[in-house]
């Protein structure tokens, strides 16, 4: 299982089934279903072994949507799908009725919500919920706020794994043009998480406030802070499928340029980020 590579973020739309808030009507490049069939050929060259579906959307329908996806790709190894965390007991019953479907994780847009959603009492309540079903909370935390509420909540809620996406969106383009107060924020709070050992983080997405055409020297200073912080066994790779296609790349250029930050690693610590640390922090399923 140490070598099994996996792709821990990658999504389905279907937007004439599922509601996306964020996707704009009409637009031909998001209008339209995607699934895993479009990038089979890409999952095959790369050597991915596995795929862990992450959601797009707040509501069941994505949710529902994933996990028939599950159904009828061997790939899929786990879905992190959706729970109403504002309302406990409606989340508690959601998550025994997926008692027996292969869902490994809880997430949240909580970059879309007000900056104090995550402290309310309602999802302090549901993150209880999380630990008794041994599920992992993913969230969008992206700005320095947010990383110190997802900090509170690791140490109030030590039994959960909070998985952080993108990286925490890094600076990248603040950094270019010489902005190095936000810099210095956002790697002393990567800094922080480090210590809580509750908190992983994703290597996905980290290209996308950057131009087209990025390439792996362009994103390795953020990559370089995140493995110095959290260590390569609490960071893990992913492609931000099919977000990166819709921007203009291809799941290969967004595959080969990420797993390209990791060649100065030896190969247990590689590994680690490949595939060993989503298969831990998700308990996913031996094959």
């Amino acid at each position: 299982m140490a070598d099994t590579v996996v792709d821990c973020h990658a999504q389905v739309w279907n937007p004439q089934a599922v509601h996306y808030p964020w996707m704009a009507p009409g637009l031909a490049r998001t209008d339209r279903p995607w699934s895993l069939d479009d990038v089979r050929d890409d999952l095959a060259e790369h050597g991915v072994h596995r795929v862990v579906l992450v959601q797009s959307a707040g509501n069941r329908a994505d949710s529902e949507l994933m996990l028939f996806q599950a159904l009828t790709s061997p790939i899929v190894a786990g879905v992190v799908a959706w729970v109403p965390m504002t309302r406990p007991d409606e989340a508690a019953g959601q998550l025994h009725a997926w008692r027996h479907e292969p869902v490994v994780g809880v997430g949240h847009r909580v970059h879309e919500e007000e900056p104090e959603w995550l402290l309310r009492p309602e999802v302090d309540e549901s993150l209880g919920l999380l630990a008794e079903h041994n599920l992992t909370f993913d969230v969008t935390a992206w700005t320095p706020t947010l990383l110190a509420h997802v900090a509170a909540l690791a140490e109030r809620h030590p039994k959960v794994s909070f998985v952080v996406g993108r990286l925490g969106r890094p600076p990248l383009a603040a950094r270019s043009a010489g902005d190095t107060v936000a810099w210095k924020d956002w790697s002393a709070w990567l800094a922080t998480l480090g210590q809580l050992p509750n908190v992983a983080i994703k290597l996905a997405g980290i290209g996308a406030d950057l131009p087209a055409g990025w390439t792996h020297v362009d994103v390795q200073p953020a990559v370089d802070v995140a493995l110095e912080s959290m260590g390569p066994d609490r960071v893990m790779l992913g492609s931000d499928w099919p977000s990166v296609q819709v921007a203009g790349g291809t799941y290969a250029q967004a595959w080969a340029e990420l797993r390209a930050t990791l060649d100065g690693l030896d190969e247990r610590d590689r590994a680690l980020v490949l595939g060993g640390t989503a298969n831990r922090v998700y308990a996913l399923p031996l094959d």
